[in-house]
Order: structure tokens, then sequence, then C-alpha cells
């Protein structure tokens, strides 16, 4: 038997697994990640933090697995799109108005470039039109634009290279140079196309004052993109004498974190036989992938242009099919906030520990229980009253604004444990009503999602995933594995290894089973009529917005 190593680098930490080519998870292991806030909307943090964490990760899941070295033939990396930068030597660059040293990455979900932004987006130039027509303040573009006018002297002029997090990753375990077409494609304004144009714009950079990354036929950015899952490189023999693992193992091309969920999630089949998905057709399934935020992920044959959405991009996820991106920024974090910034959550934390159960499960039987005292049909009616407009952080897509703001309608004077657990159910919903938004507005524009699979953190989240299928009217697969970001990983590097012919080939053979989810549909009229509210909600903050703006 074969294995392989997958590396999946989130937000606040590094897990590794040992994987076999049937796509079985052997073991797994974590370690957590320091974040840095220097100021509101900076989040950095350290590549070497996040390379120890790598180290400590792959060893310690080797060493669980109890698998051989001399069996495992390939590592698969992902991570978040996040900005990397080193100086001349190759060392790790502060990119933080403190001047601290260790932040040598601006974060995905870091918000400092808003005014960059707006810049880069007044050009309308032809490489927004693949951004759903307006670059993300999550992209690398606004970023890199933020440092030449903000720390010029100190990162600036002194940087050596600017990797997306990904890269960076397979740069250490190789020492190639090359970028990730999903990297590039997806967060760089690199224009891919099936008819086989691969190219920096020239044009775009230098219309926003980037063209000095240009020089030296791009070296800063990279000059070589290779296609998620080709061979990047061997493993170096001072990293494999890191990691545990044999030199010159094969290390594939890595990807964005959301897209190896993606990978893992469009493997995964039904474990109904007679459920309907066409063979070898992903077009027709969402990929939701839901923790800290969520990304939502369709693939196609031919481009469709989203507004509001990102993409196509071209072999982002798939080699040879365009990608679509939705997403919303905050979806674990605004649970999170919604539930900490309450006066009755730390009482709801002691209920929890006194069930020996997770604050979510907890809250998901005290609404069971408040949804049987008023004698109701669902828990999803207890909102009645009650509506939210989920955009604490802005709206990612398909609004694609981020200076909308959340909204709440329904407070009263009570903050018991049940206005809690109400005030939890009517923030899932509207992420929820969030991703019927997406969907309906992809679906217009030429798509045909007619079913979602879901993965990440929020997936063990029983009541999350049944609402999301109430609400969008579509059944879910959700996977037996609960690593799909690992298994992507895994499947990238059997693929670059050459055990499967493509990564398809891999996805086939390792992909596993799921669980379908279907939607109540006696629930249907109700959340039509909540879906009109929320609608409402964002044309009414538009029109408060007017007022005040006259």
């Amino acid at each position: 038997m074969t294995y392989y190593i997958g590396v999946d680098v989130g937000s606040g930490s590094v897990r590794a697994a040992v994987i076999s080519e049937l796509g079985a998870i052997v073991s797994t292991a974590t370690k957590e990640l320091k974040i840095f806030q220097p100021q509101p909307d900076f989040f950095e943090q350290s590549s070497d933090d996040i390379w120890e964490a790598v180290v400590f990760s792959v060893k310690e899941a080797i060493r669980l697995s109890g698998i051989s070295k001399n069996a495992i033939t390939g590592v698969g990396f992902d991570a978040t799109c996040s900005l990397v930068v080193l100086d001349k030597d190759n060392q790790p660059l502060s990119v933080s108005p403190s001047g601290n040293p260790e932040c040598n990455v601006i974060m995905w979900m870091d918000h400092r470039a808003k005014k960059q932004t707006e810049k880069i987006n007044s050009t309308q130039h032809e490489v927004l039109k693949y951004c759903g027509g307006a670059l993300s303040l999550e992209m690398e573009p606004p970023k890199l634009l933020w440092l030449k006018q903000n720390l010029r002297e100190q990162c600036w002029n002194k940087a050596g290279h600017f990797f997306e997090l990904p890269d960076f990753l397979t740069w250490k375990a190789t020492g190639s140079l090359t970028r990730s077409m999903c990297s590039v494609v997806c967060k760089w304004g690199y224009i891919a196309d099936s008819q086989g144009r691969r190219e920096w714009s020239e044009s775009f950079y230098k219309m926003i004052d980037l063209g000095d990354l240009l020089e030296n036929n791009y070296y800063k950015i990279g000059n070589e993109v290779k296609l998620p899952g080709e061979w990047c490189g061997g493993l170096l023999p001072s990293t494999a004498r890191e990691l545990g693992l044999n030199p010159a193992i094969t290390v594939a091309t890595p990807i964005i974190d959301a897209h190896a969920g993606a990978i893992g999630c469009l493997a995964c089949s039904a474990e109904d036989p007679e459920f309907p998905i066409p063979s070898g057709n992903c077009s027709q399934r969402m990929a939701v992938i839901a923790g800290t935020s969520t990304c939502h992920m369709v693939v196609n044959r031919d481009p469709i242009f989203v507004n509001g959405v990102w993409g196509p991009y071209y072999s982002a996820i798939l080699p040879g099919w365009f990608a679509n991106e939705g997403g919303q920024s905050s979806t674990g974090k605004l649970i999170d906030f919604v539930l900490e910034s309450h006066p009755a959550y730390e009482e709801a934390v002691e209920k929890a520990k006194e069930k020996d159960v997770h604050l979510h499960n907890y809250l998901n039987e005290l609404l069971d229980d408040i949804a049987e005292t008023e004698g109701k049909y669902s828990i999803a009616e207890l909102t009645n009253d009650y509506h939210m407009w989920p955009d604490y952080h802005g709206n990612r897509s398909p609004v694609a604004d981020w200076s909308l703001k959340g909204m709440l309608s329904g407070l009263t004077l009570s903050s018991n444990l049940e206005t809690l657990a109400v005030k939890y159910l009517a923030t899932l919903q509207a992420l929820a009503y969030g991703t019927k938004h997406i969907i309906d507005e992809m679906n217009a524009s030429g798509h045909d999602i007619c079913y979602l699979s879901m993965c990440g953190g929020l997936s063990k989240n029983n009541l999350f995933i049944q609402t999301h299928a109430d609400i969008t009217n579509l059944p879910i697969i959700l996977p037996h594995t609960s690593e799909s970001m690992l298994l992507g990983c895994a499947i990238l590097a059997a693929s670059a290894s050459g055990h499967y012919s493509s990564i398809q080939d891999a996805m086939e053979k390792m992909g596993g089973m799921g669980t379908v989810i279907f939607p109540d549909s006696n629930l249907k009229q109700y959340h039509d009529k909540k879906y009109k509210v929320f609608l409402k909600m964002l044309m009414d903050q538009r029109e408060y917005r007017n007022i005040m703006a006259s």
C-alpha cells in the first residue's frame, strides 16, 4: 500500500495527515498558529511559525500512523491565500506597521487595503472581469500596493520574493520558485484560458502602479506557473530530514485551502446508489467549504461570468475546467462573535460543559426544547419575527460590497439563554440565505447547481447542514471523512507522483462516500418568505446609506 502526506495550513492551525492510496485517513496531527492583530482590520502571521507547525504536524502524523517513511511517496500542500514576503536573502521581511520582524505574512482576512482596492477597481481593467467585476481587498494586488505606498523603505524596497502561502510551502519543501495556477489566477490577476493564454497582464500591473514587479522576468512574483497536482519538485534532503521523510519524494504543485476542500468534496460519492449524480460531471454540484469563512466552489467546462462572484478561473481546481468562487468572509467567526458577545454566553458555556457537549450541540438541543414547548413544527419557525443580514465583515459575494454592515430586526429586552439560542439560529439561517443568494446568482448566469457537498469545521454542526439544505431546497452530500481538505492534498500528491493518471482518476479512486441530507419540503414556503425579508434588508441598508449621504 502506498501512502501520501496531506498538509492543510488554515487560518489558526496546521493539520497534517497520512492518507492511503484508497483515500483512508490513517492519522492526523495539528499545531496551532499565532495570529497578530496590531490594528483593527490588520491580521498578520509568521512564515517561520507556520513552517515550524508544518514540521511538527507532519512528524507527529507519521509517528501516530505507524507507517514506514519508505511507504510514503508524495506530499501535497494547501494553505490560505495569504501573502508571504521574504527579503533578498530569503529571510522573513516584516509587513507590519509595528515593524515586528516575526510578522511577514498578511493574512487573507486582512482588510487594510481598502483605498488601494478602490483605486484598482476604478481602472475597470480587463483583469477585473475575472473577479466578478471588482477585485477583492482580500486579493494580493491591493495588499502589494498598500506595502508599496505605506512601507516602502521597511518592506517594499527590500523585498526579494512575494509568495502566495501555498507556493511558499512548496518552495520551502523543494526550493522551486514555481507558482500554482490556482494561486495566481485566483488572487494575483494572472490570465489563463483554454486557448493557451498564460501570462501576467503587464498593462494591468503598470496601470495600478505595480509595474516594478514585472522586472527581471517577474522574478519576485514568479515566472513559471504549474497546474495543481503537477510535479513541483523532489523533497530537498534538508527538508526531508526535518519532516522525517525520504529525500526526493514527490511534492505536488499546491492549491489554496478551500480549493483542496472542493477537490475532496467533489470526489465524494453518495452512499445511496440511486441518488442521481451524473457520472464524471462535477458541474451540477457546488462544494461549500465552511469554516472561519465560507467558500462556494463550482466548476464548469465553459467559462461562466457571474457578477459579484470570482472567476471564471481556468484550471484553478481541475485541469481544463473553469472555476467560479462565491464566498462569505465571516461564517464561523460570525457565529463565534454572536455567541461570545451575548450576555448569556458564559452560562451557555457552563451548561455545555455540564452536559459534556460542544456549545453548538447544546444550543441545538435547547432549540429543540423551545420548539417543542411552543408547539412548533420545526425550530426554524422560532425566528418568525427575528431576522439578520450577516455581513458584519462586508459582503464578498454576490453583492461584492465590503462596506456593508450586519443588521438585526426583532430585538427585545430579554437576554436569557433562550434569546441566545434564537439569535444563534437566526445567524445560521442568515448565512444559509447568503448561500442561497450566491446560488441564485450563479444559476441565473448559466450554472445549473442541483446539489451541494459540504466540508470544513461547520459541517460537523448538524443544524448548520440541515438549515442549508432547507433554505437552498437542495440535497447536501456530506462526506464520511471529516478531512476533505487533507484528502484533497493527498489526491494532488497521488496525481503528481504518477500513481494515478490524473487528478480526476485519483478523485475517483480516493474520494470515498457521503451521506445525503435532504431538505424538508414542508419548510419551503416559510423560508421563501424569510428570504424575501433577507433581500429587503439589503435594499433597506442601501436606502439608509442614501438618506444619510443626501
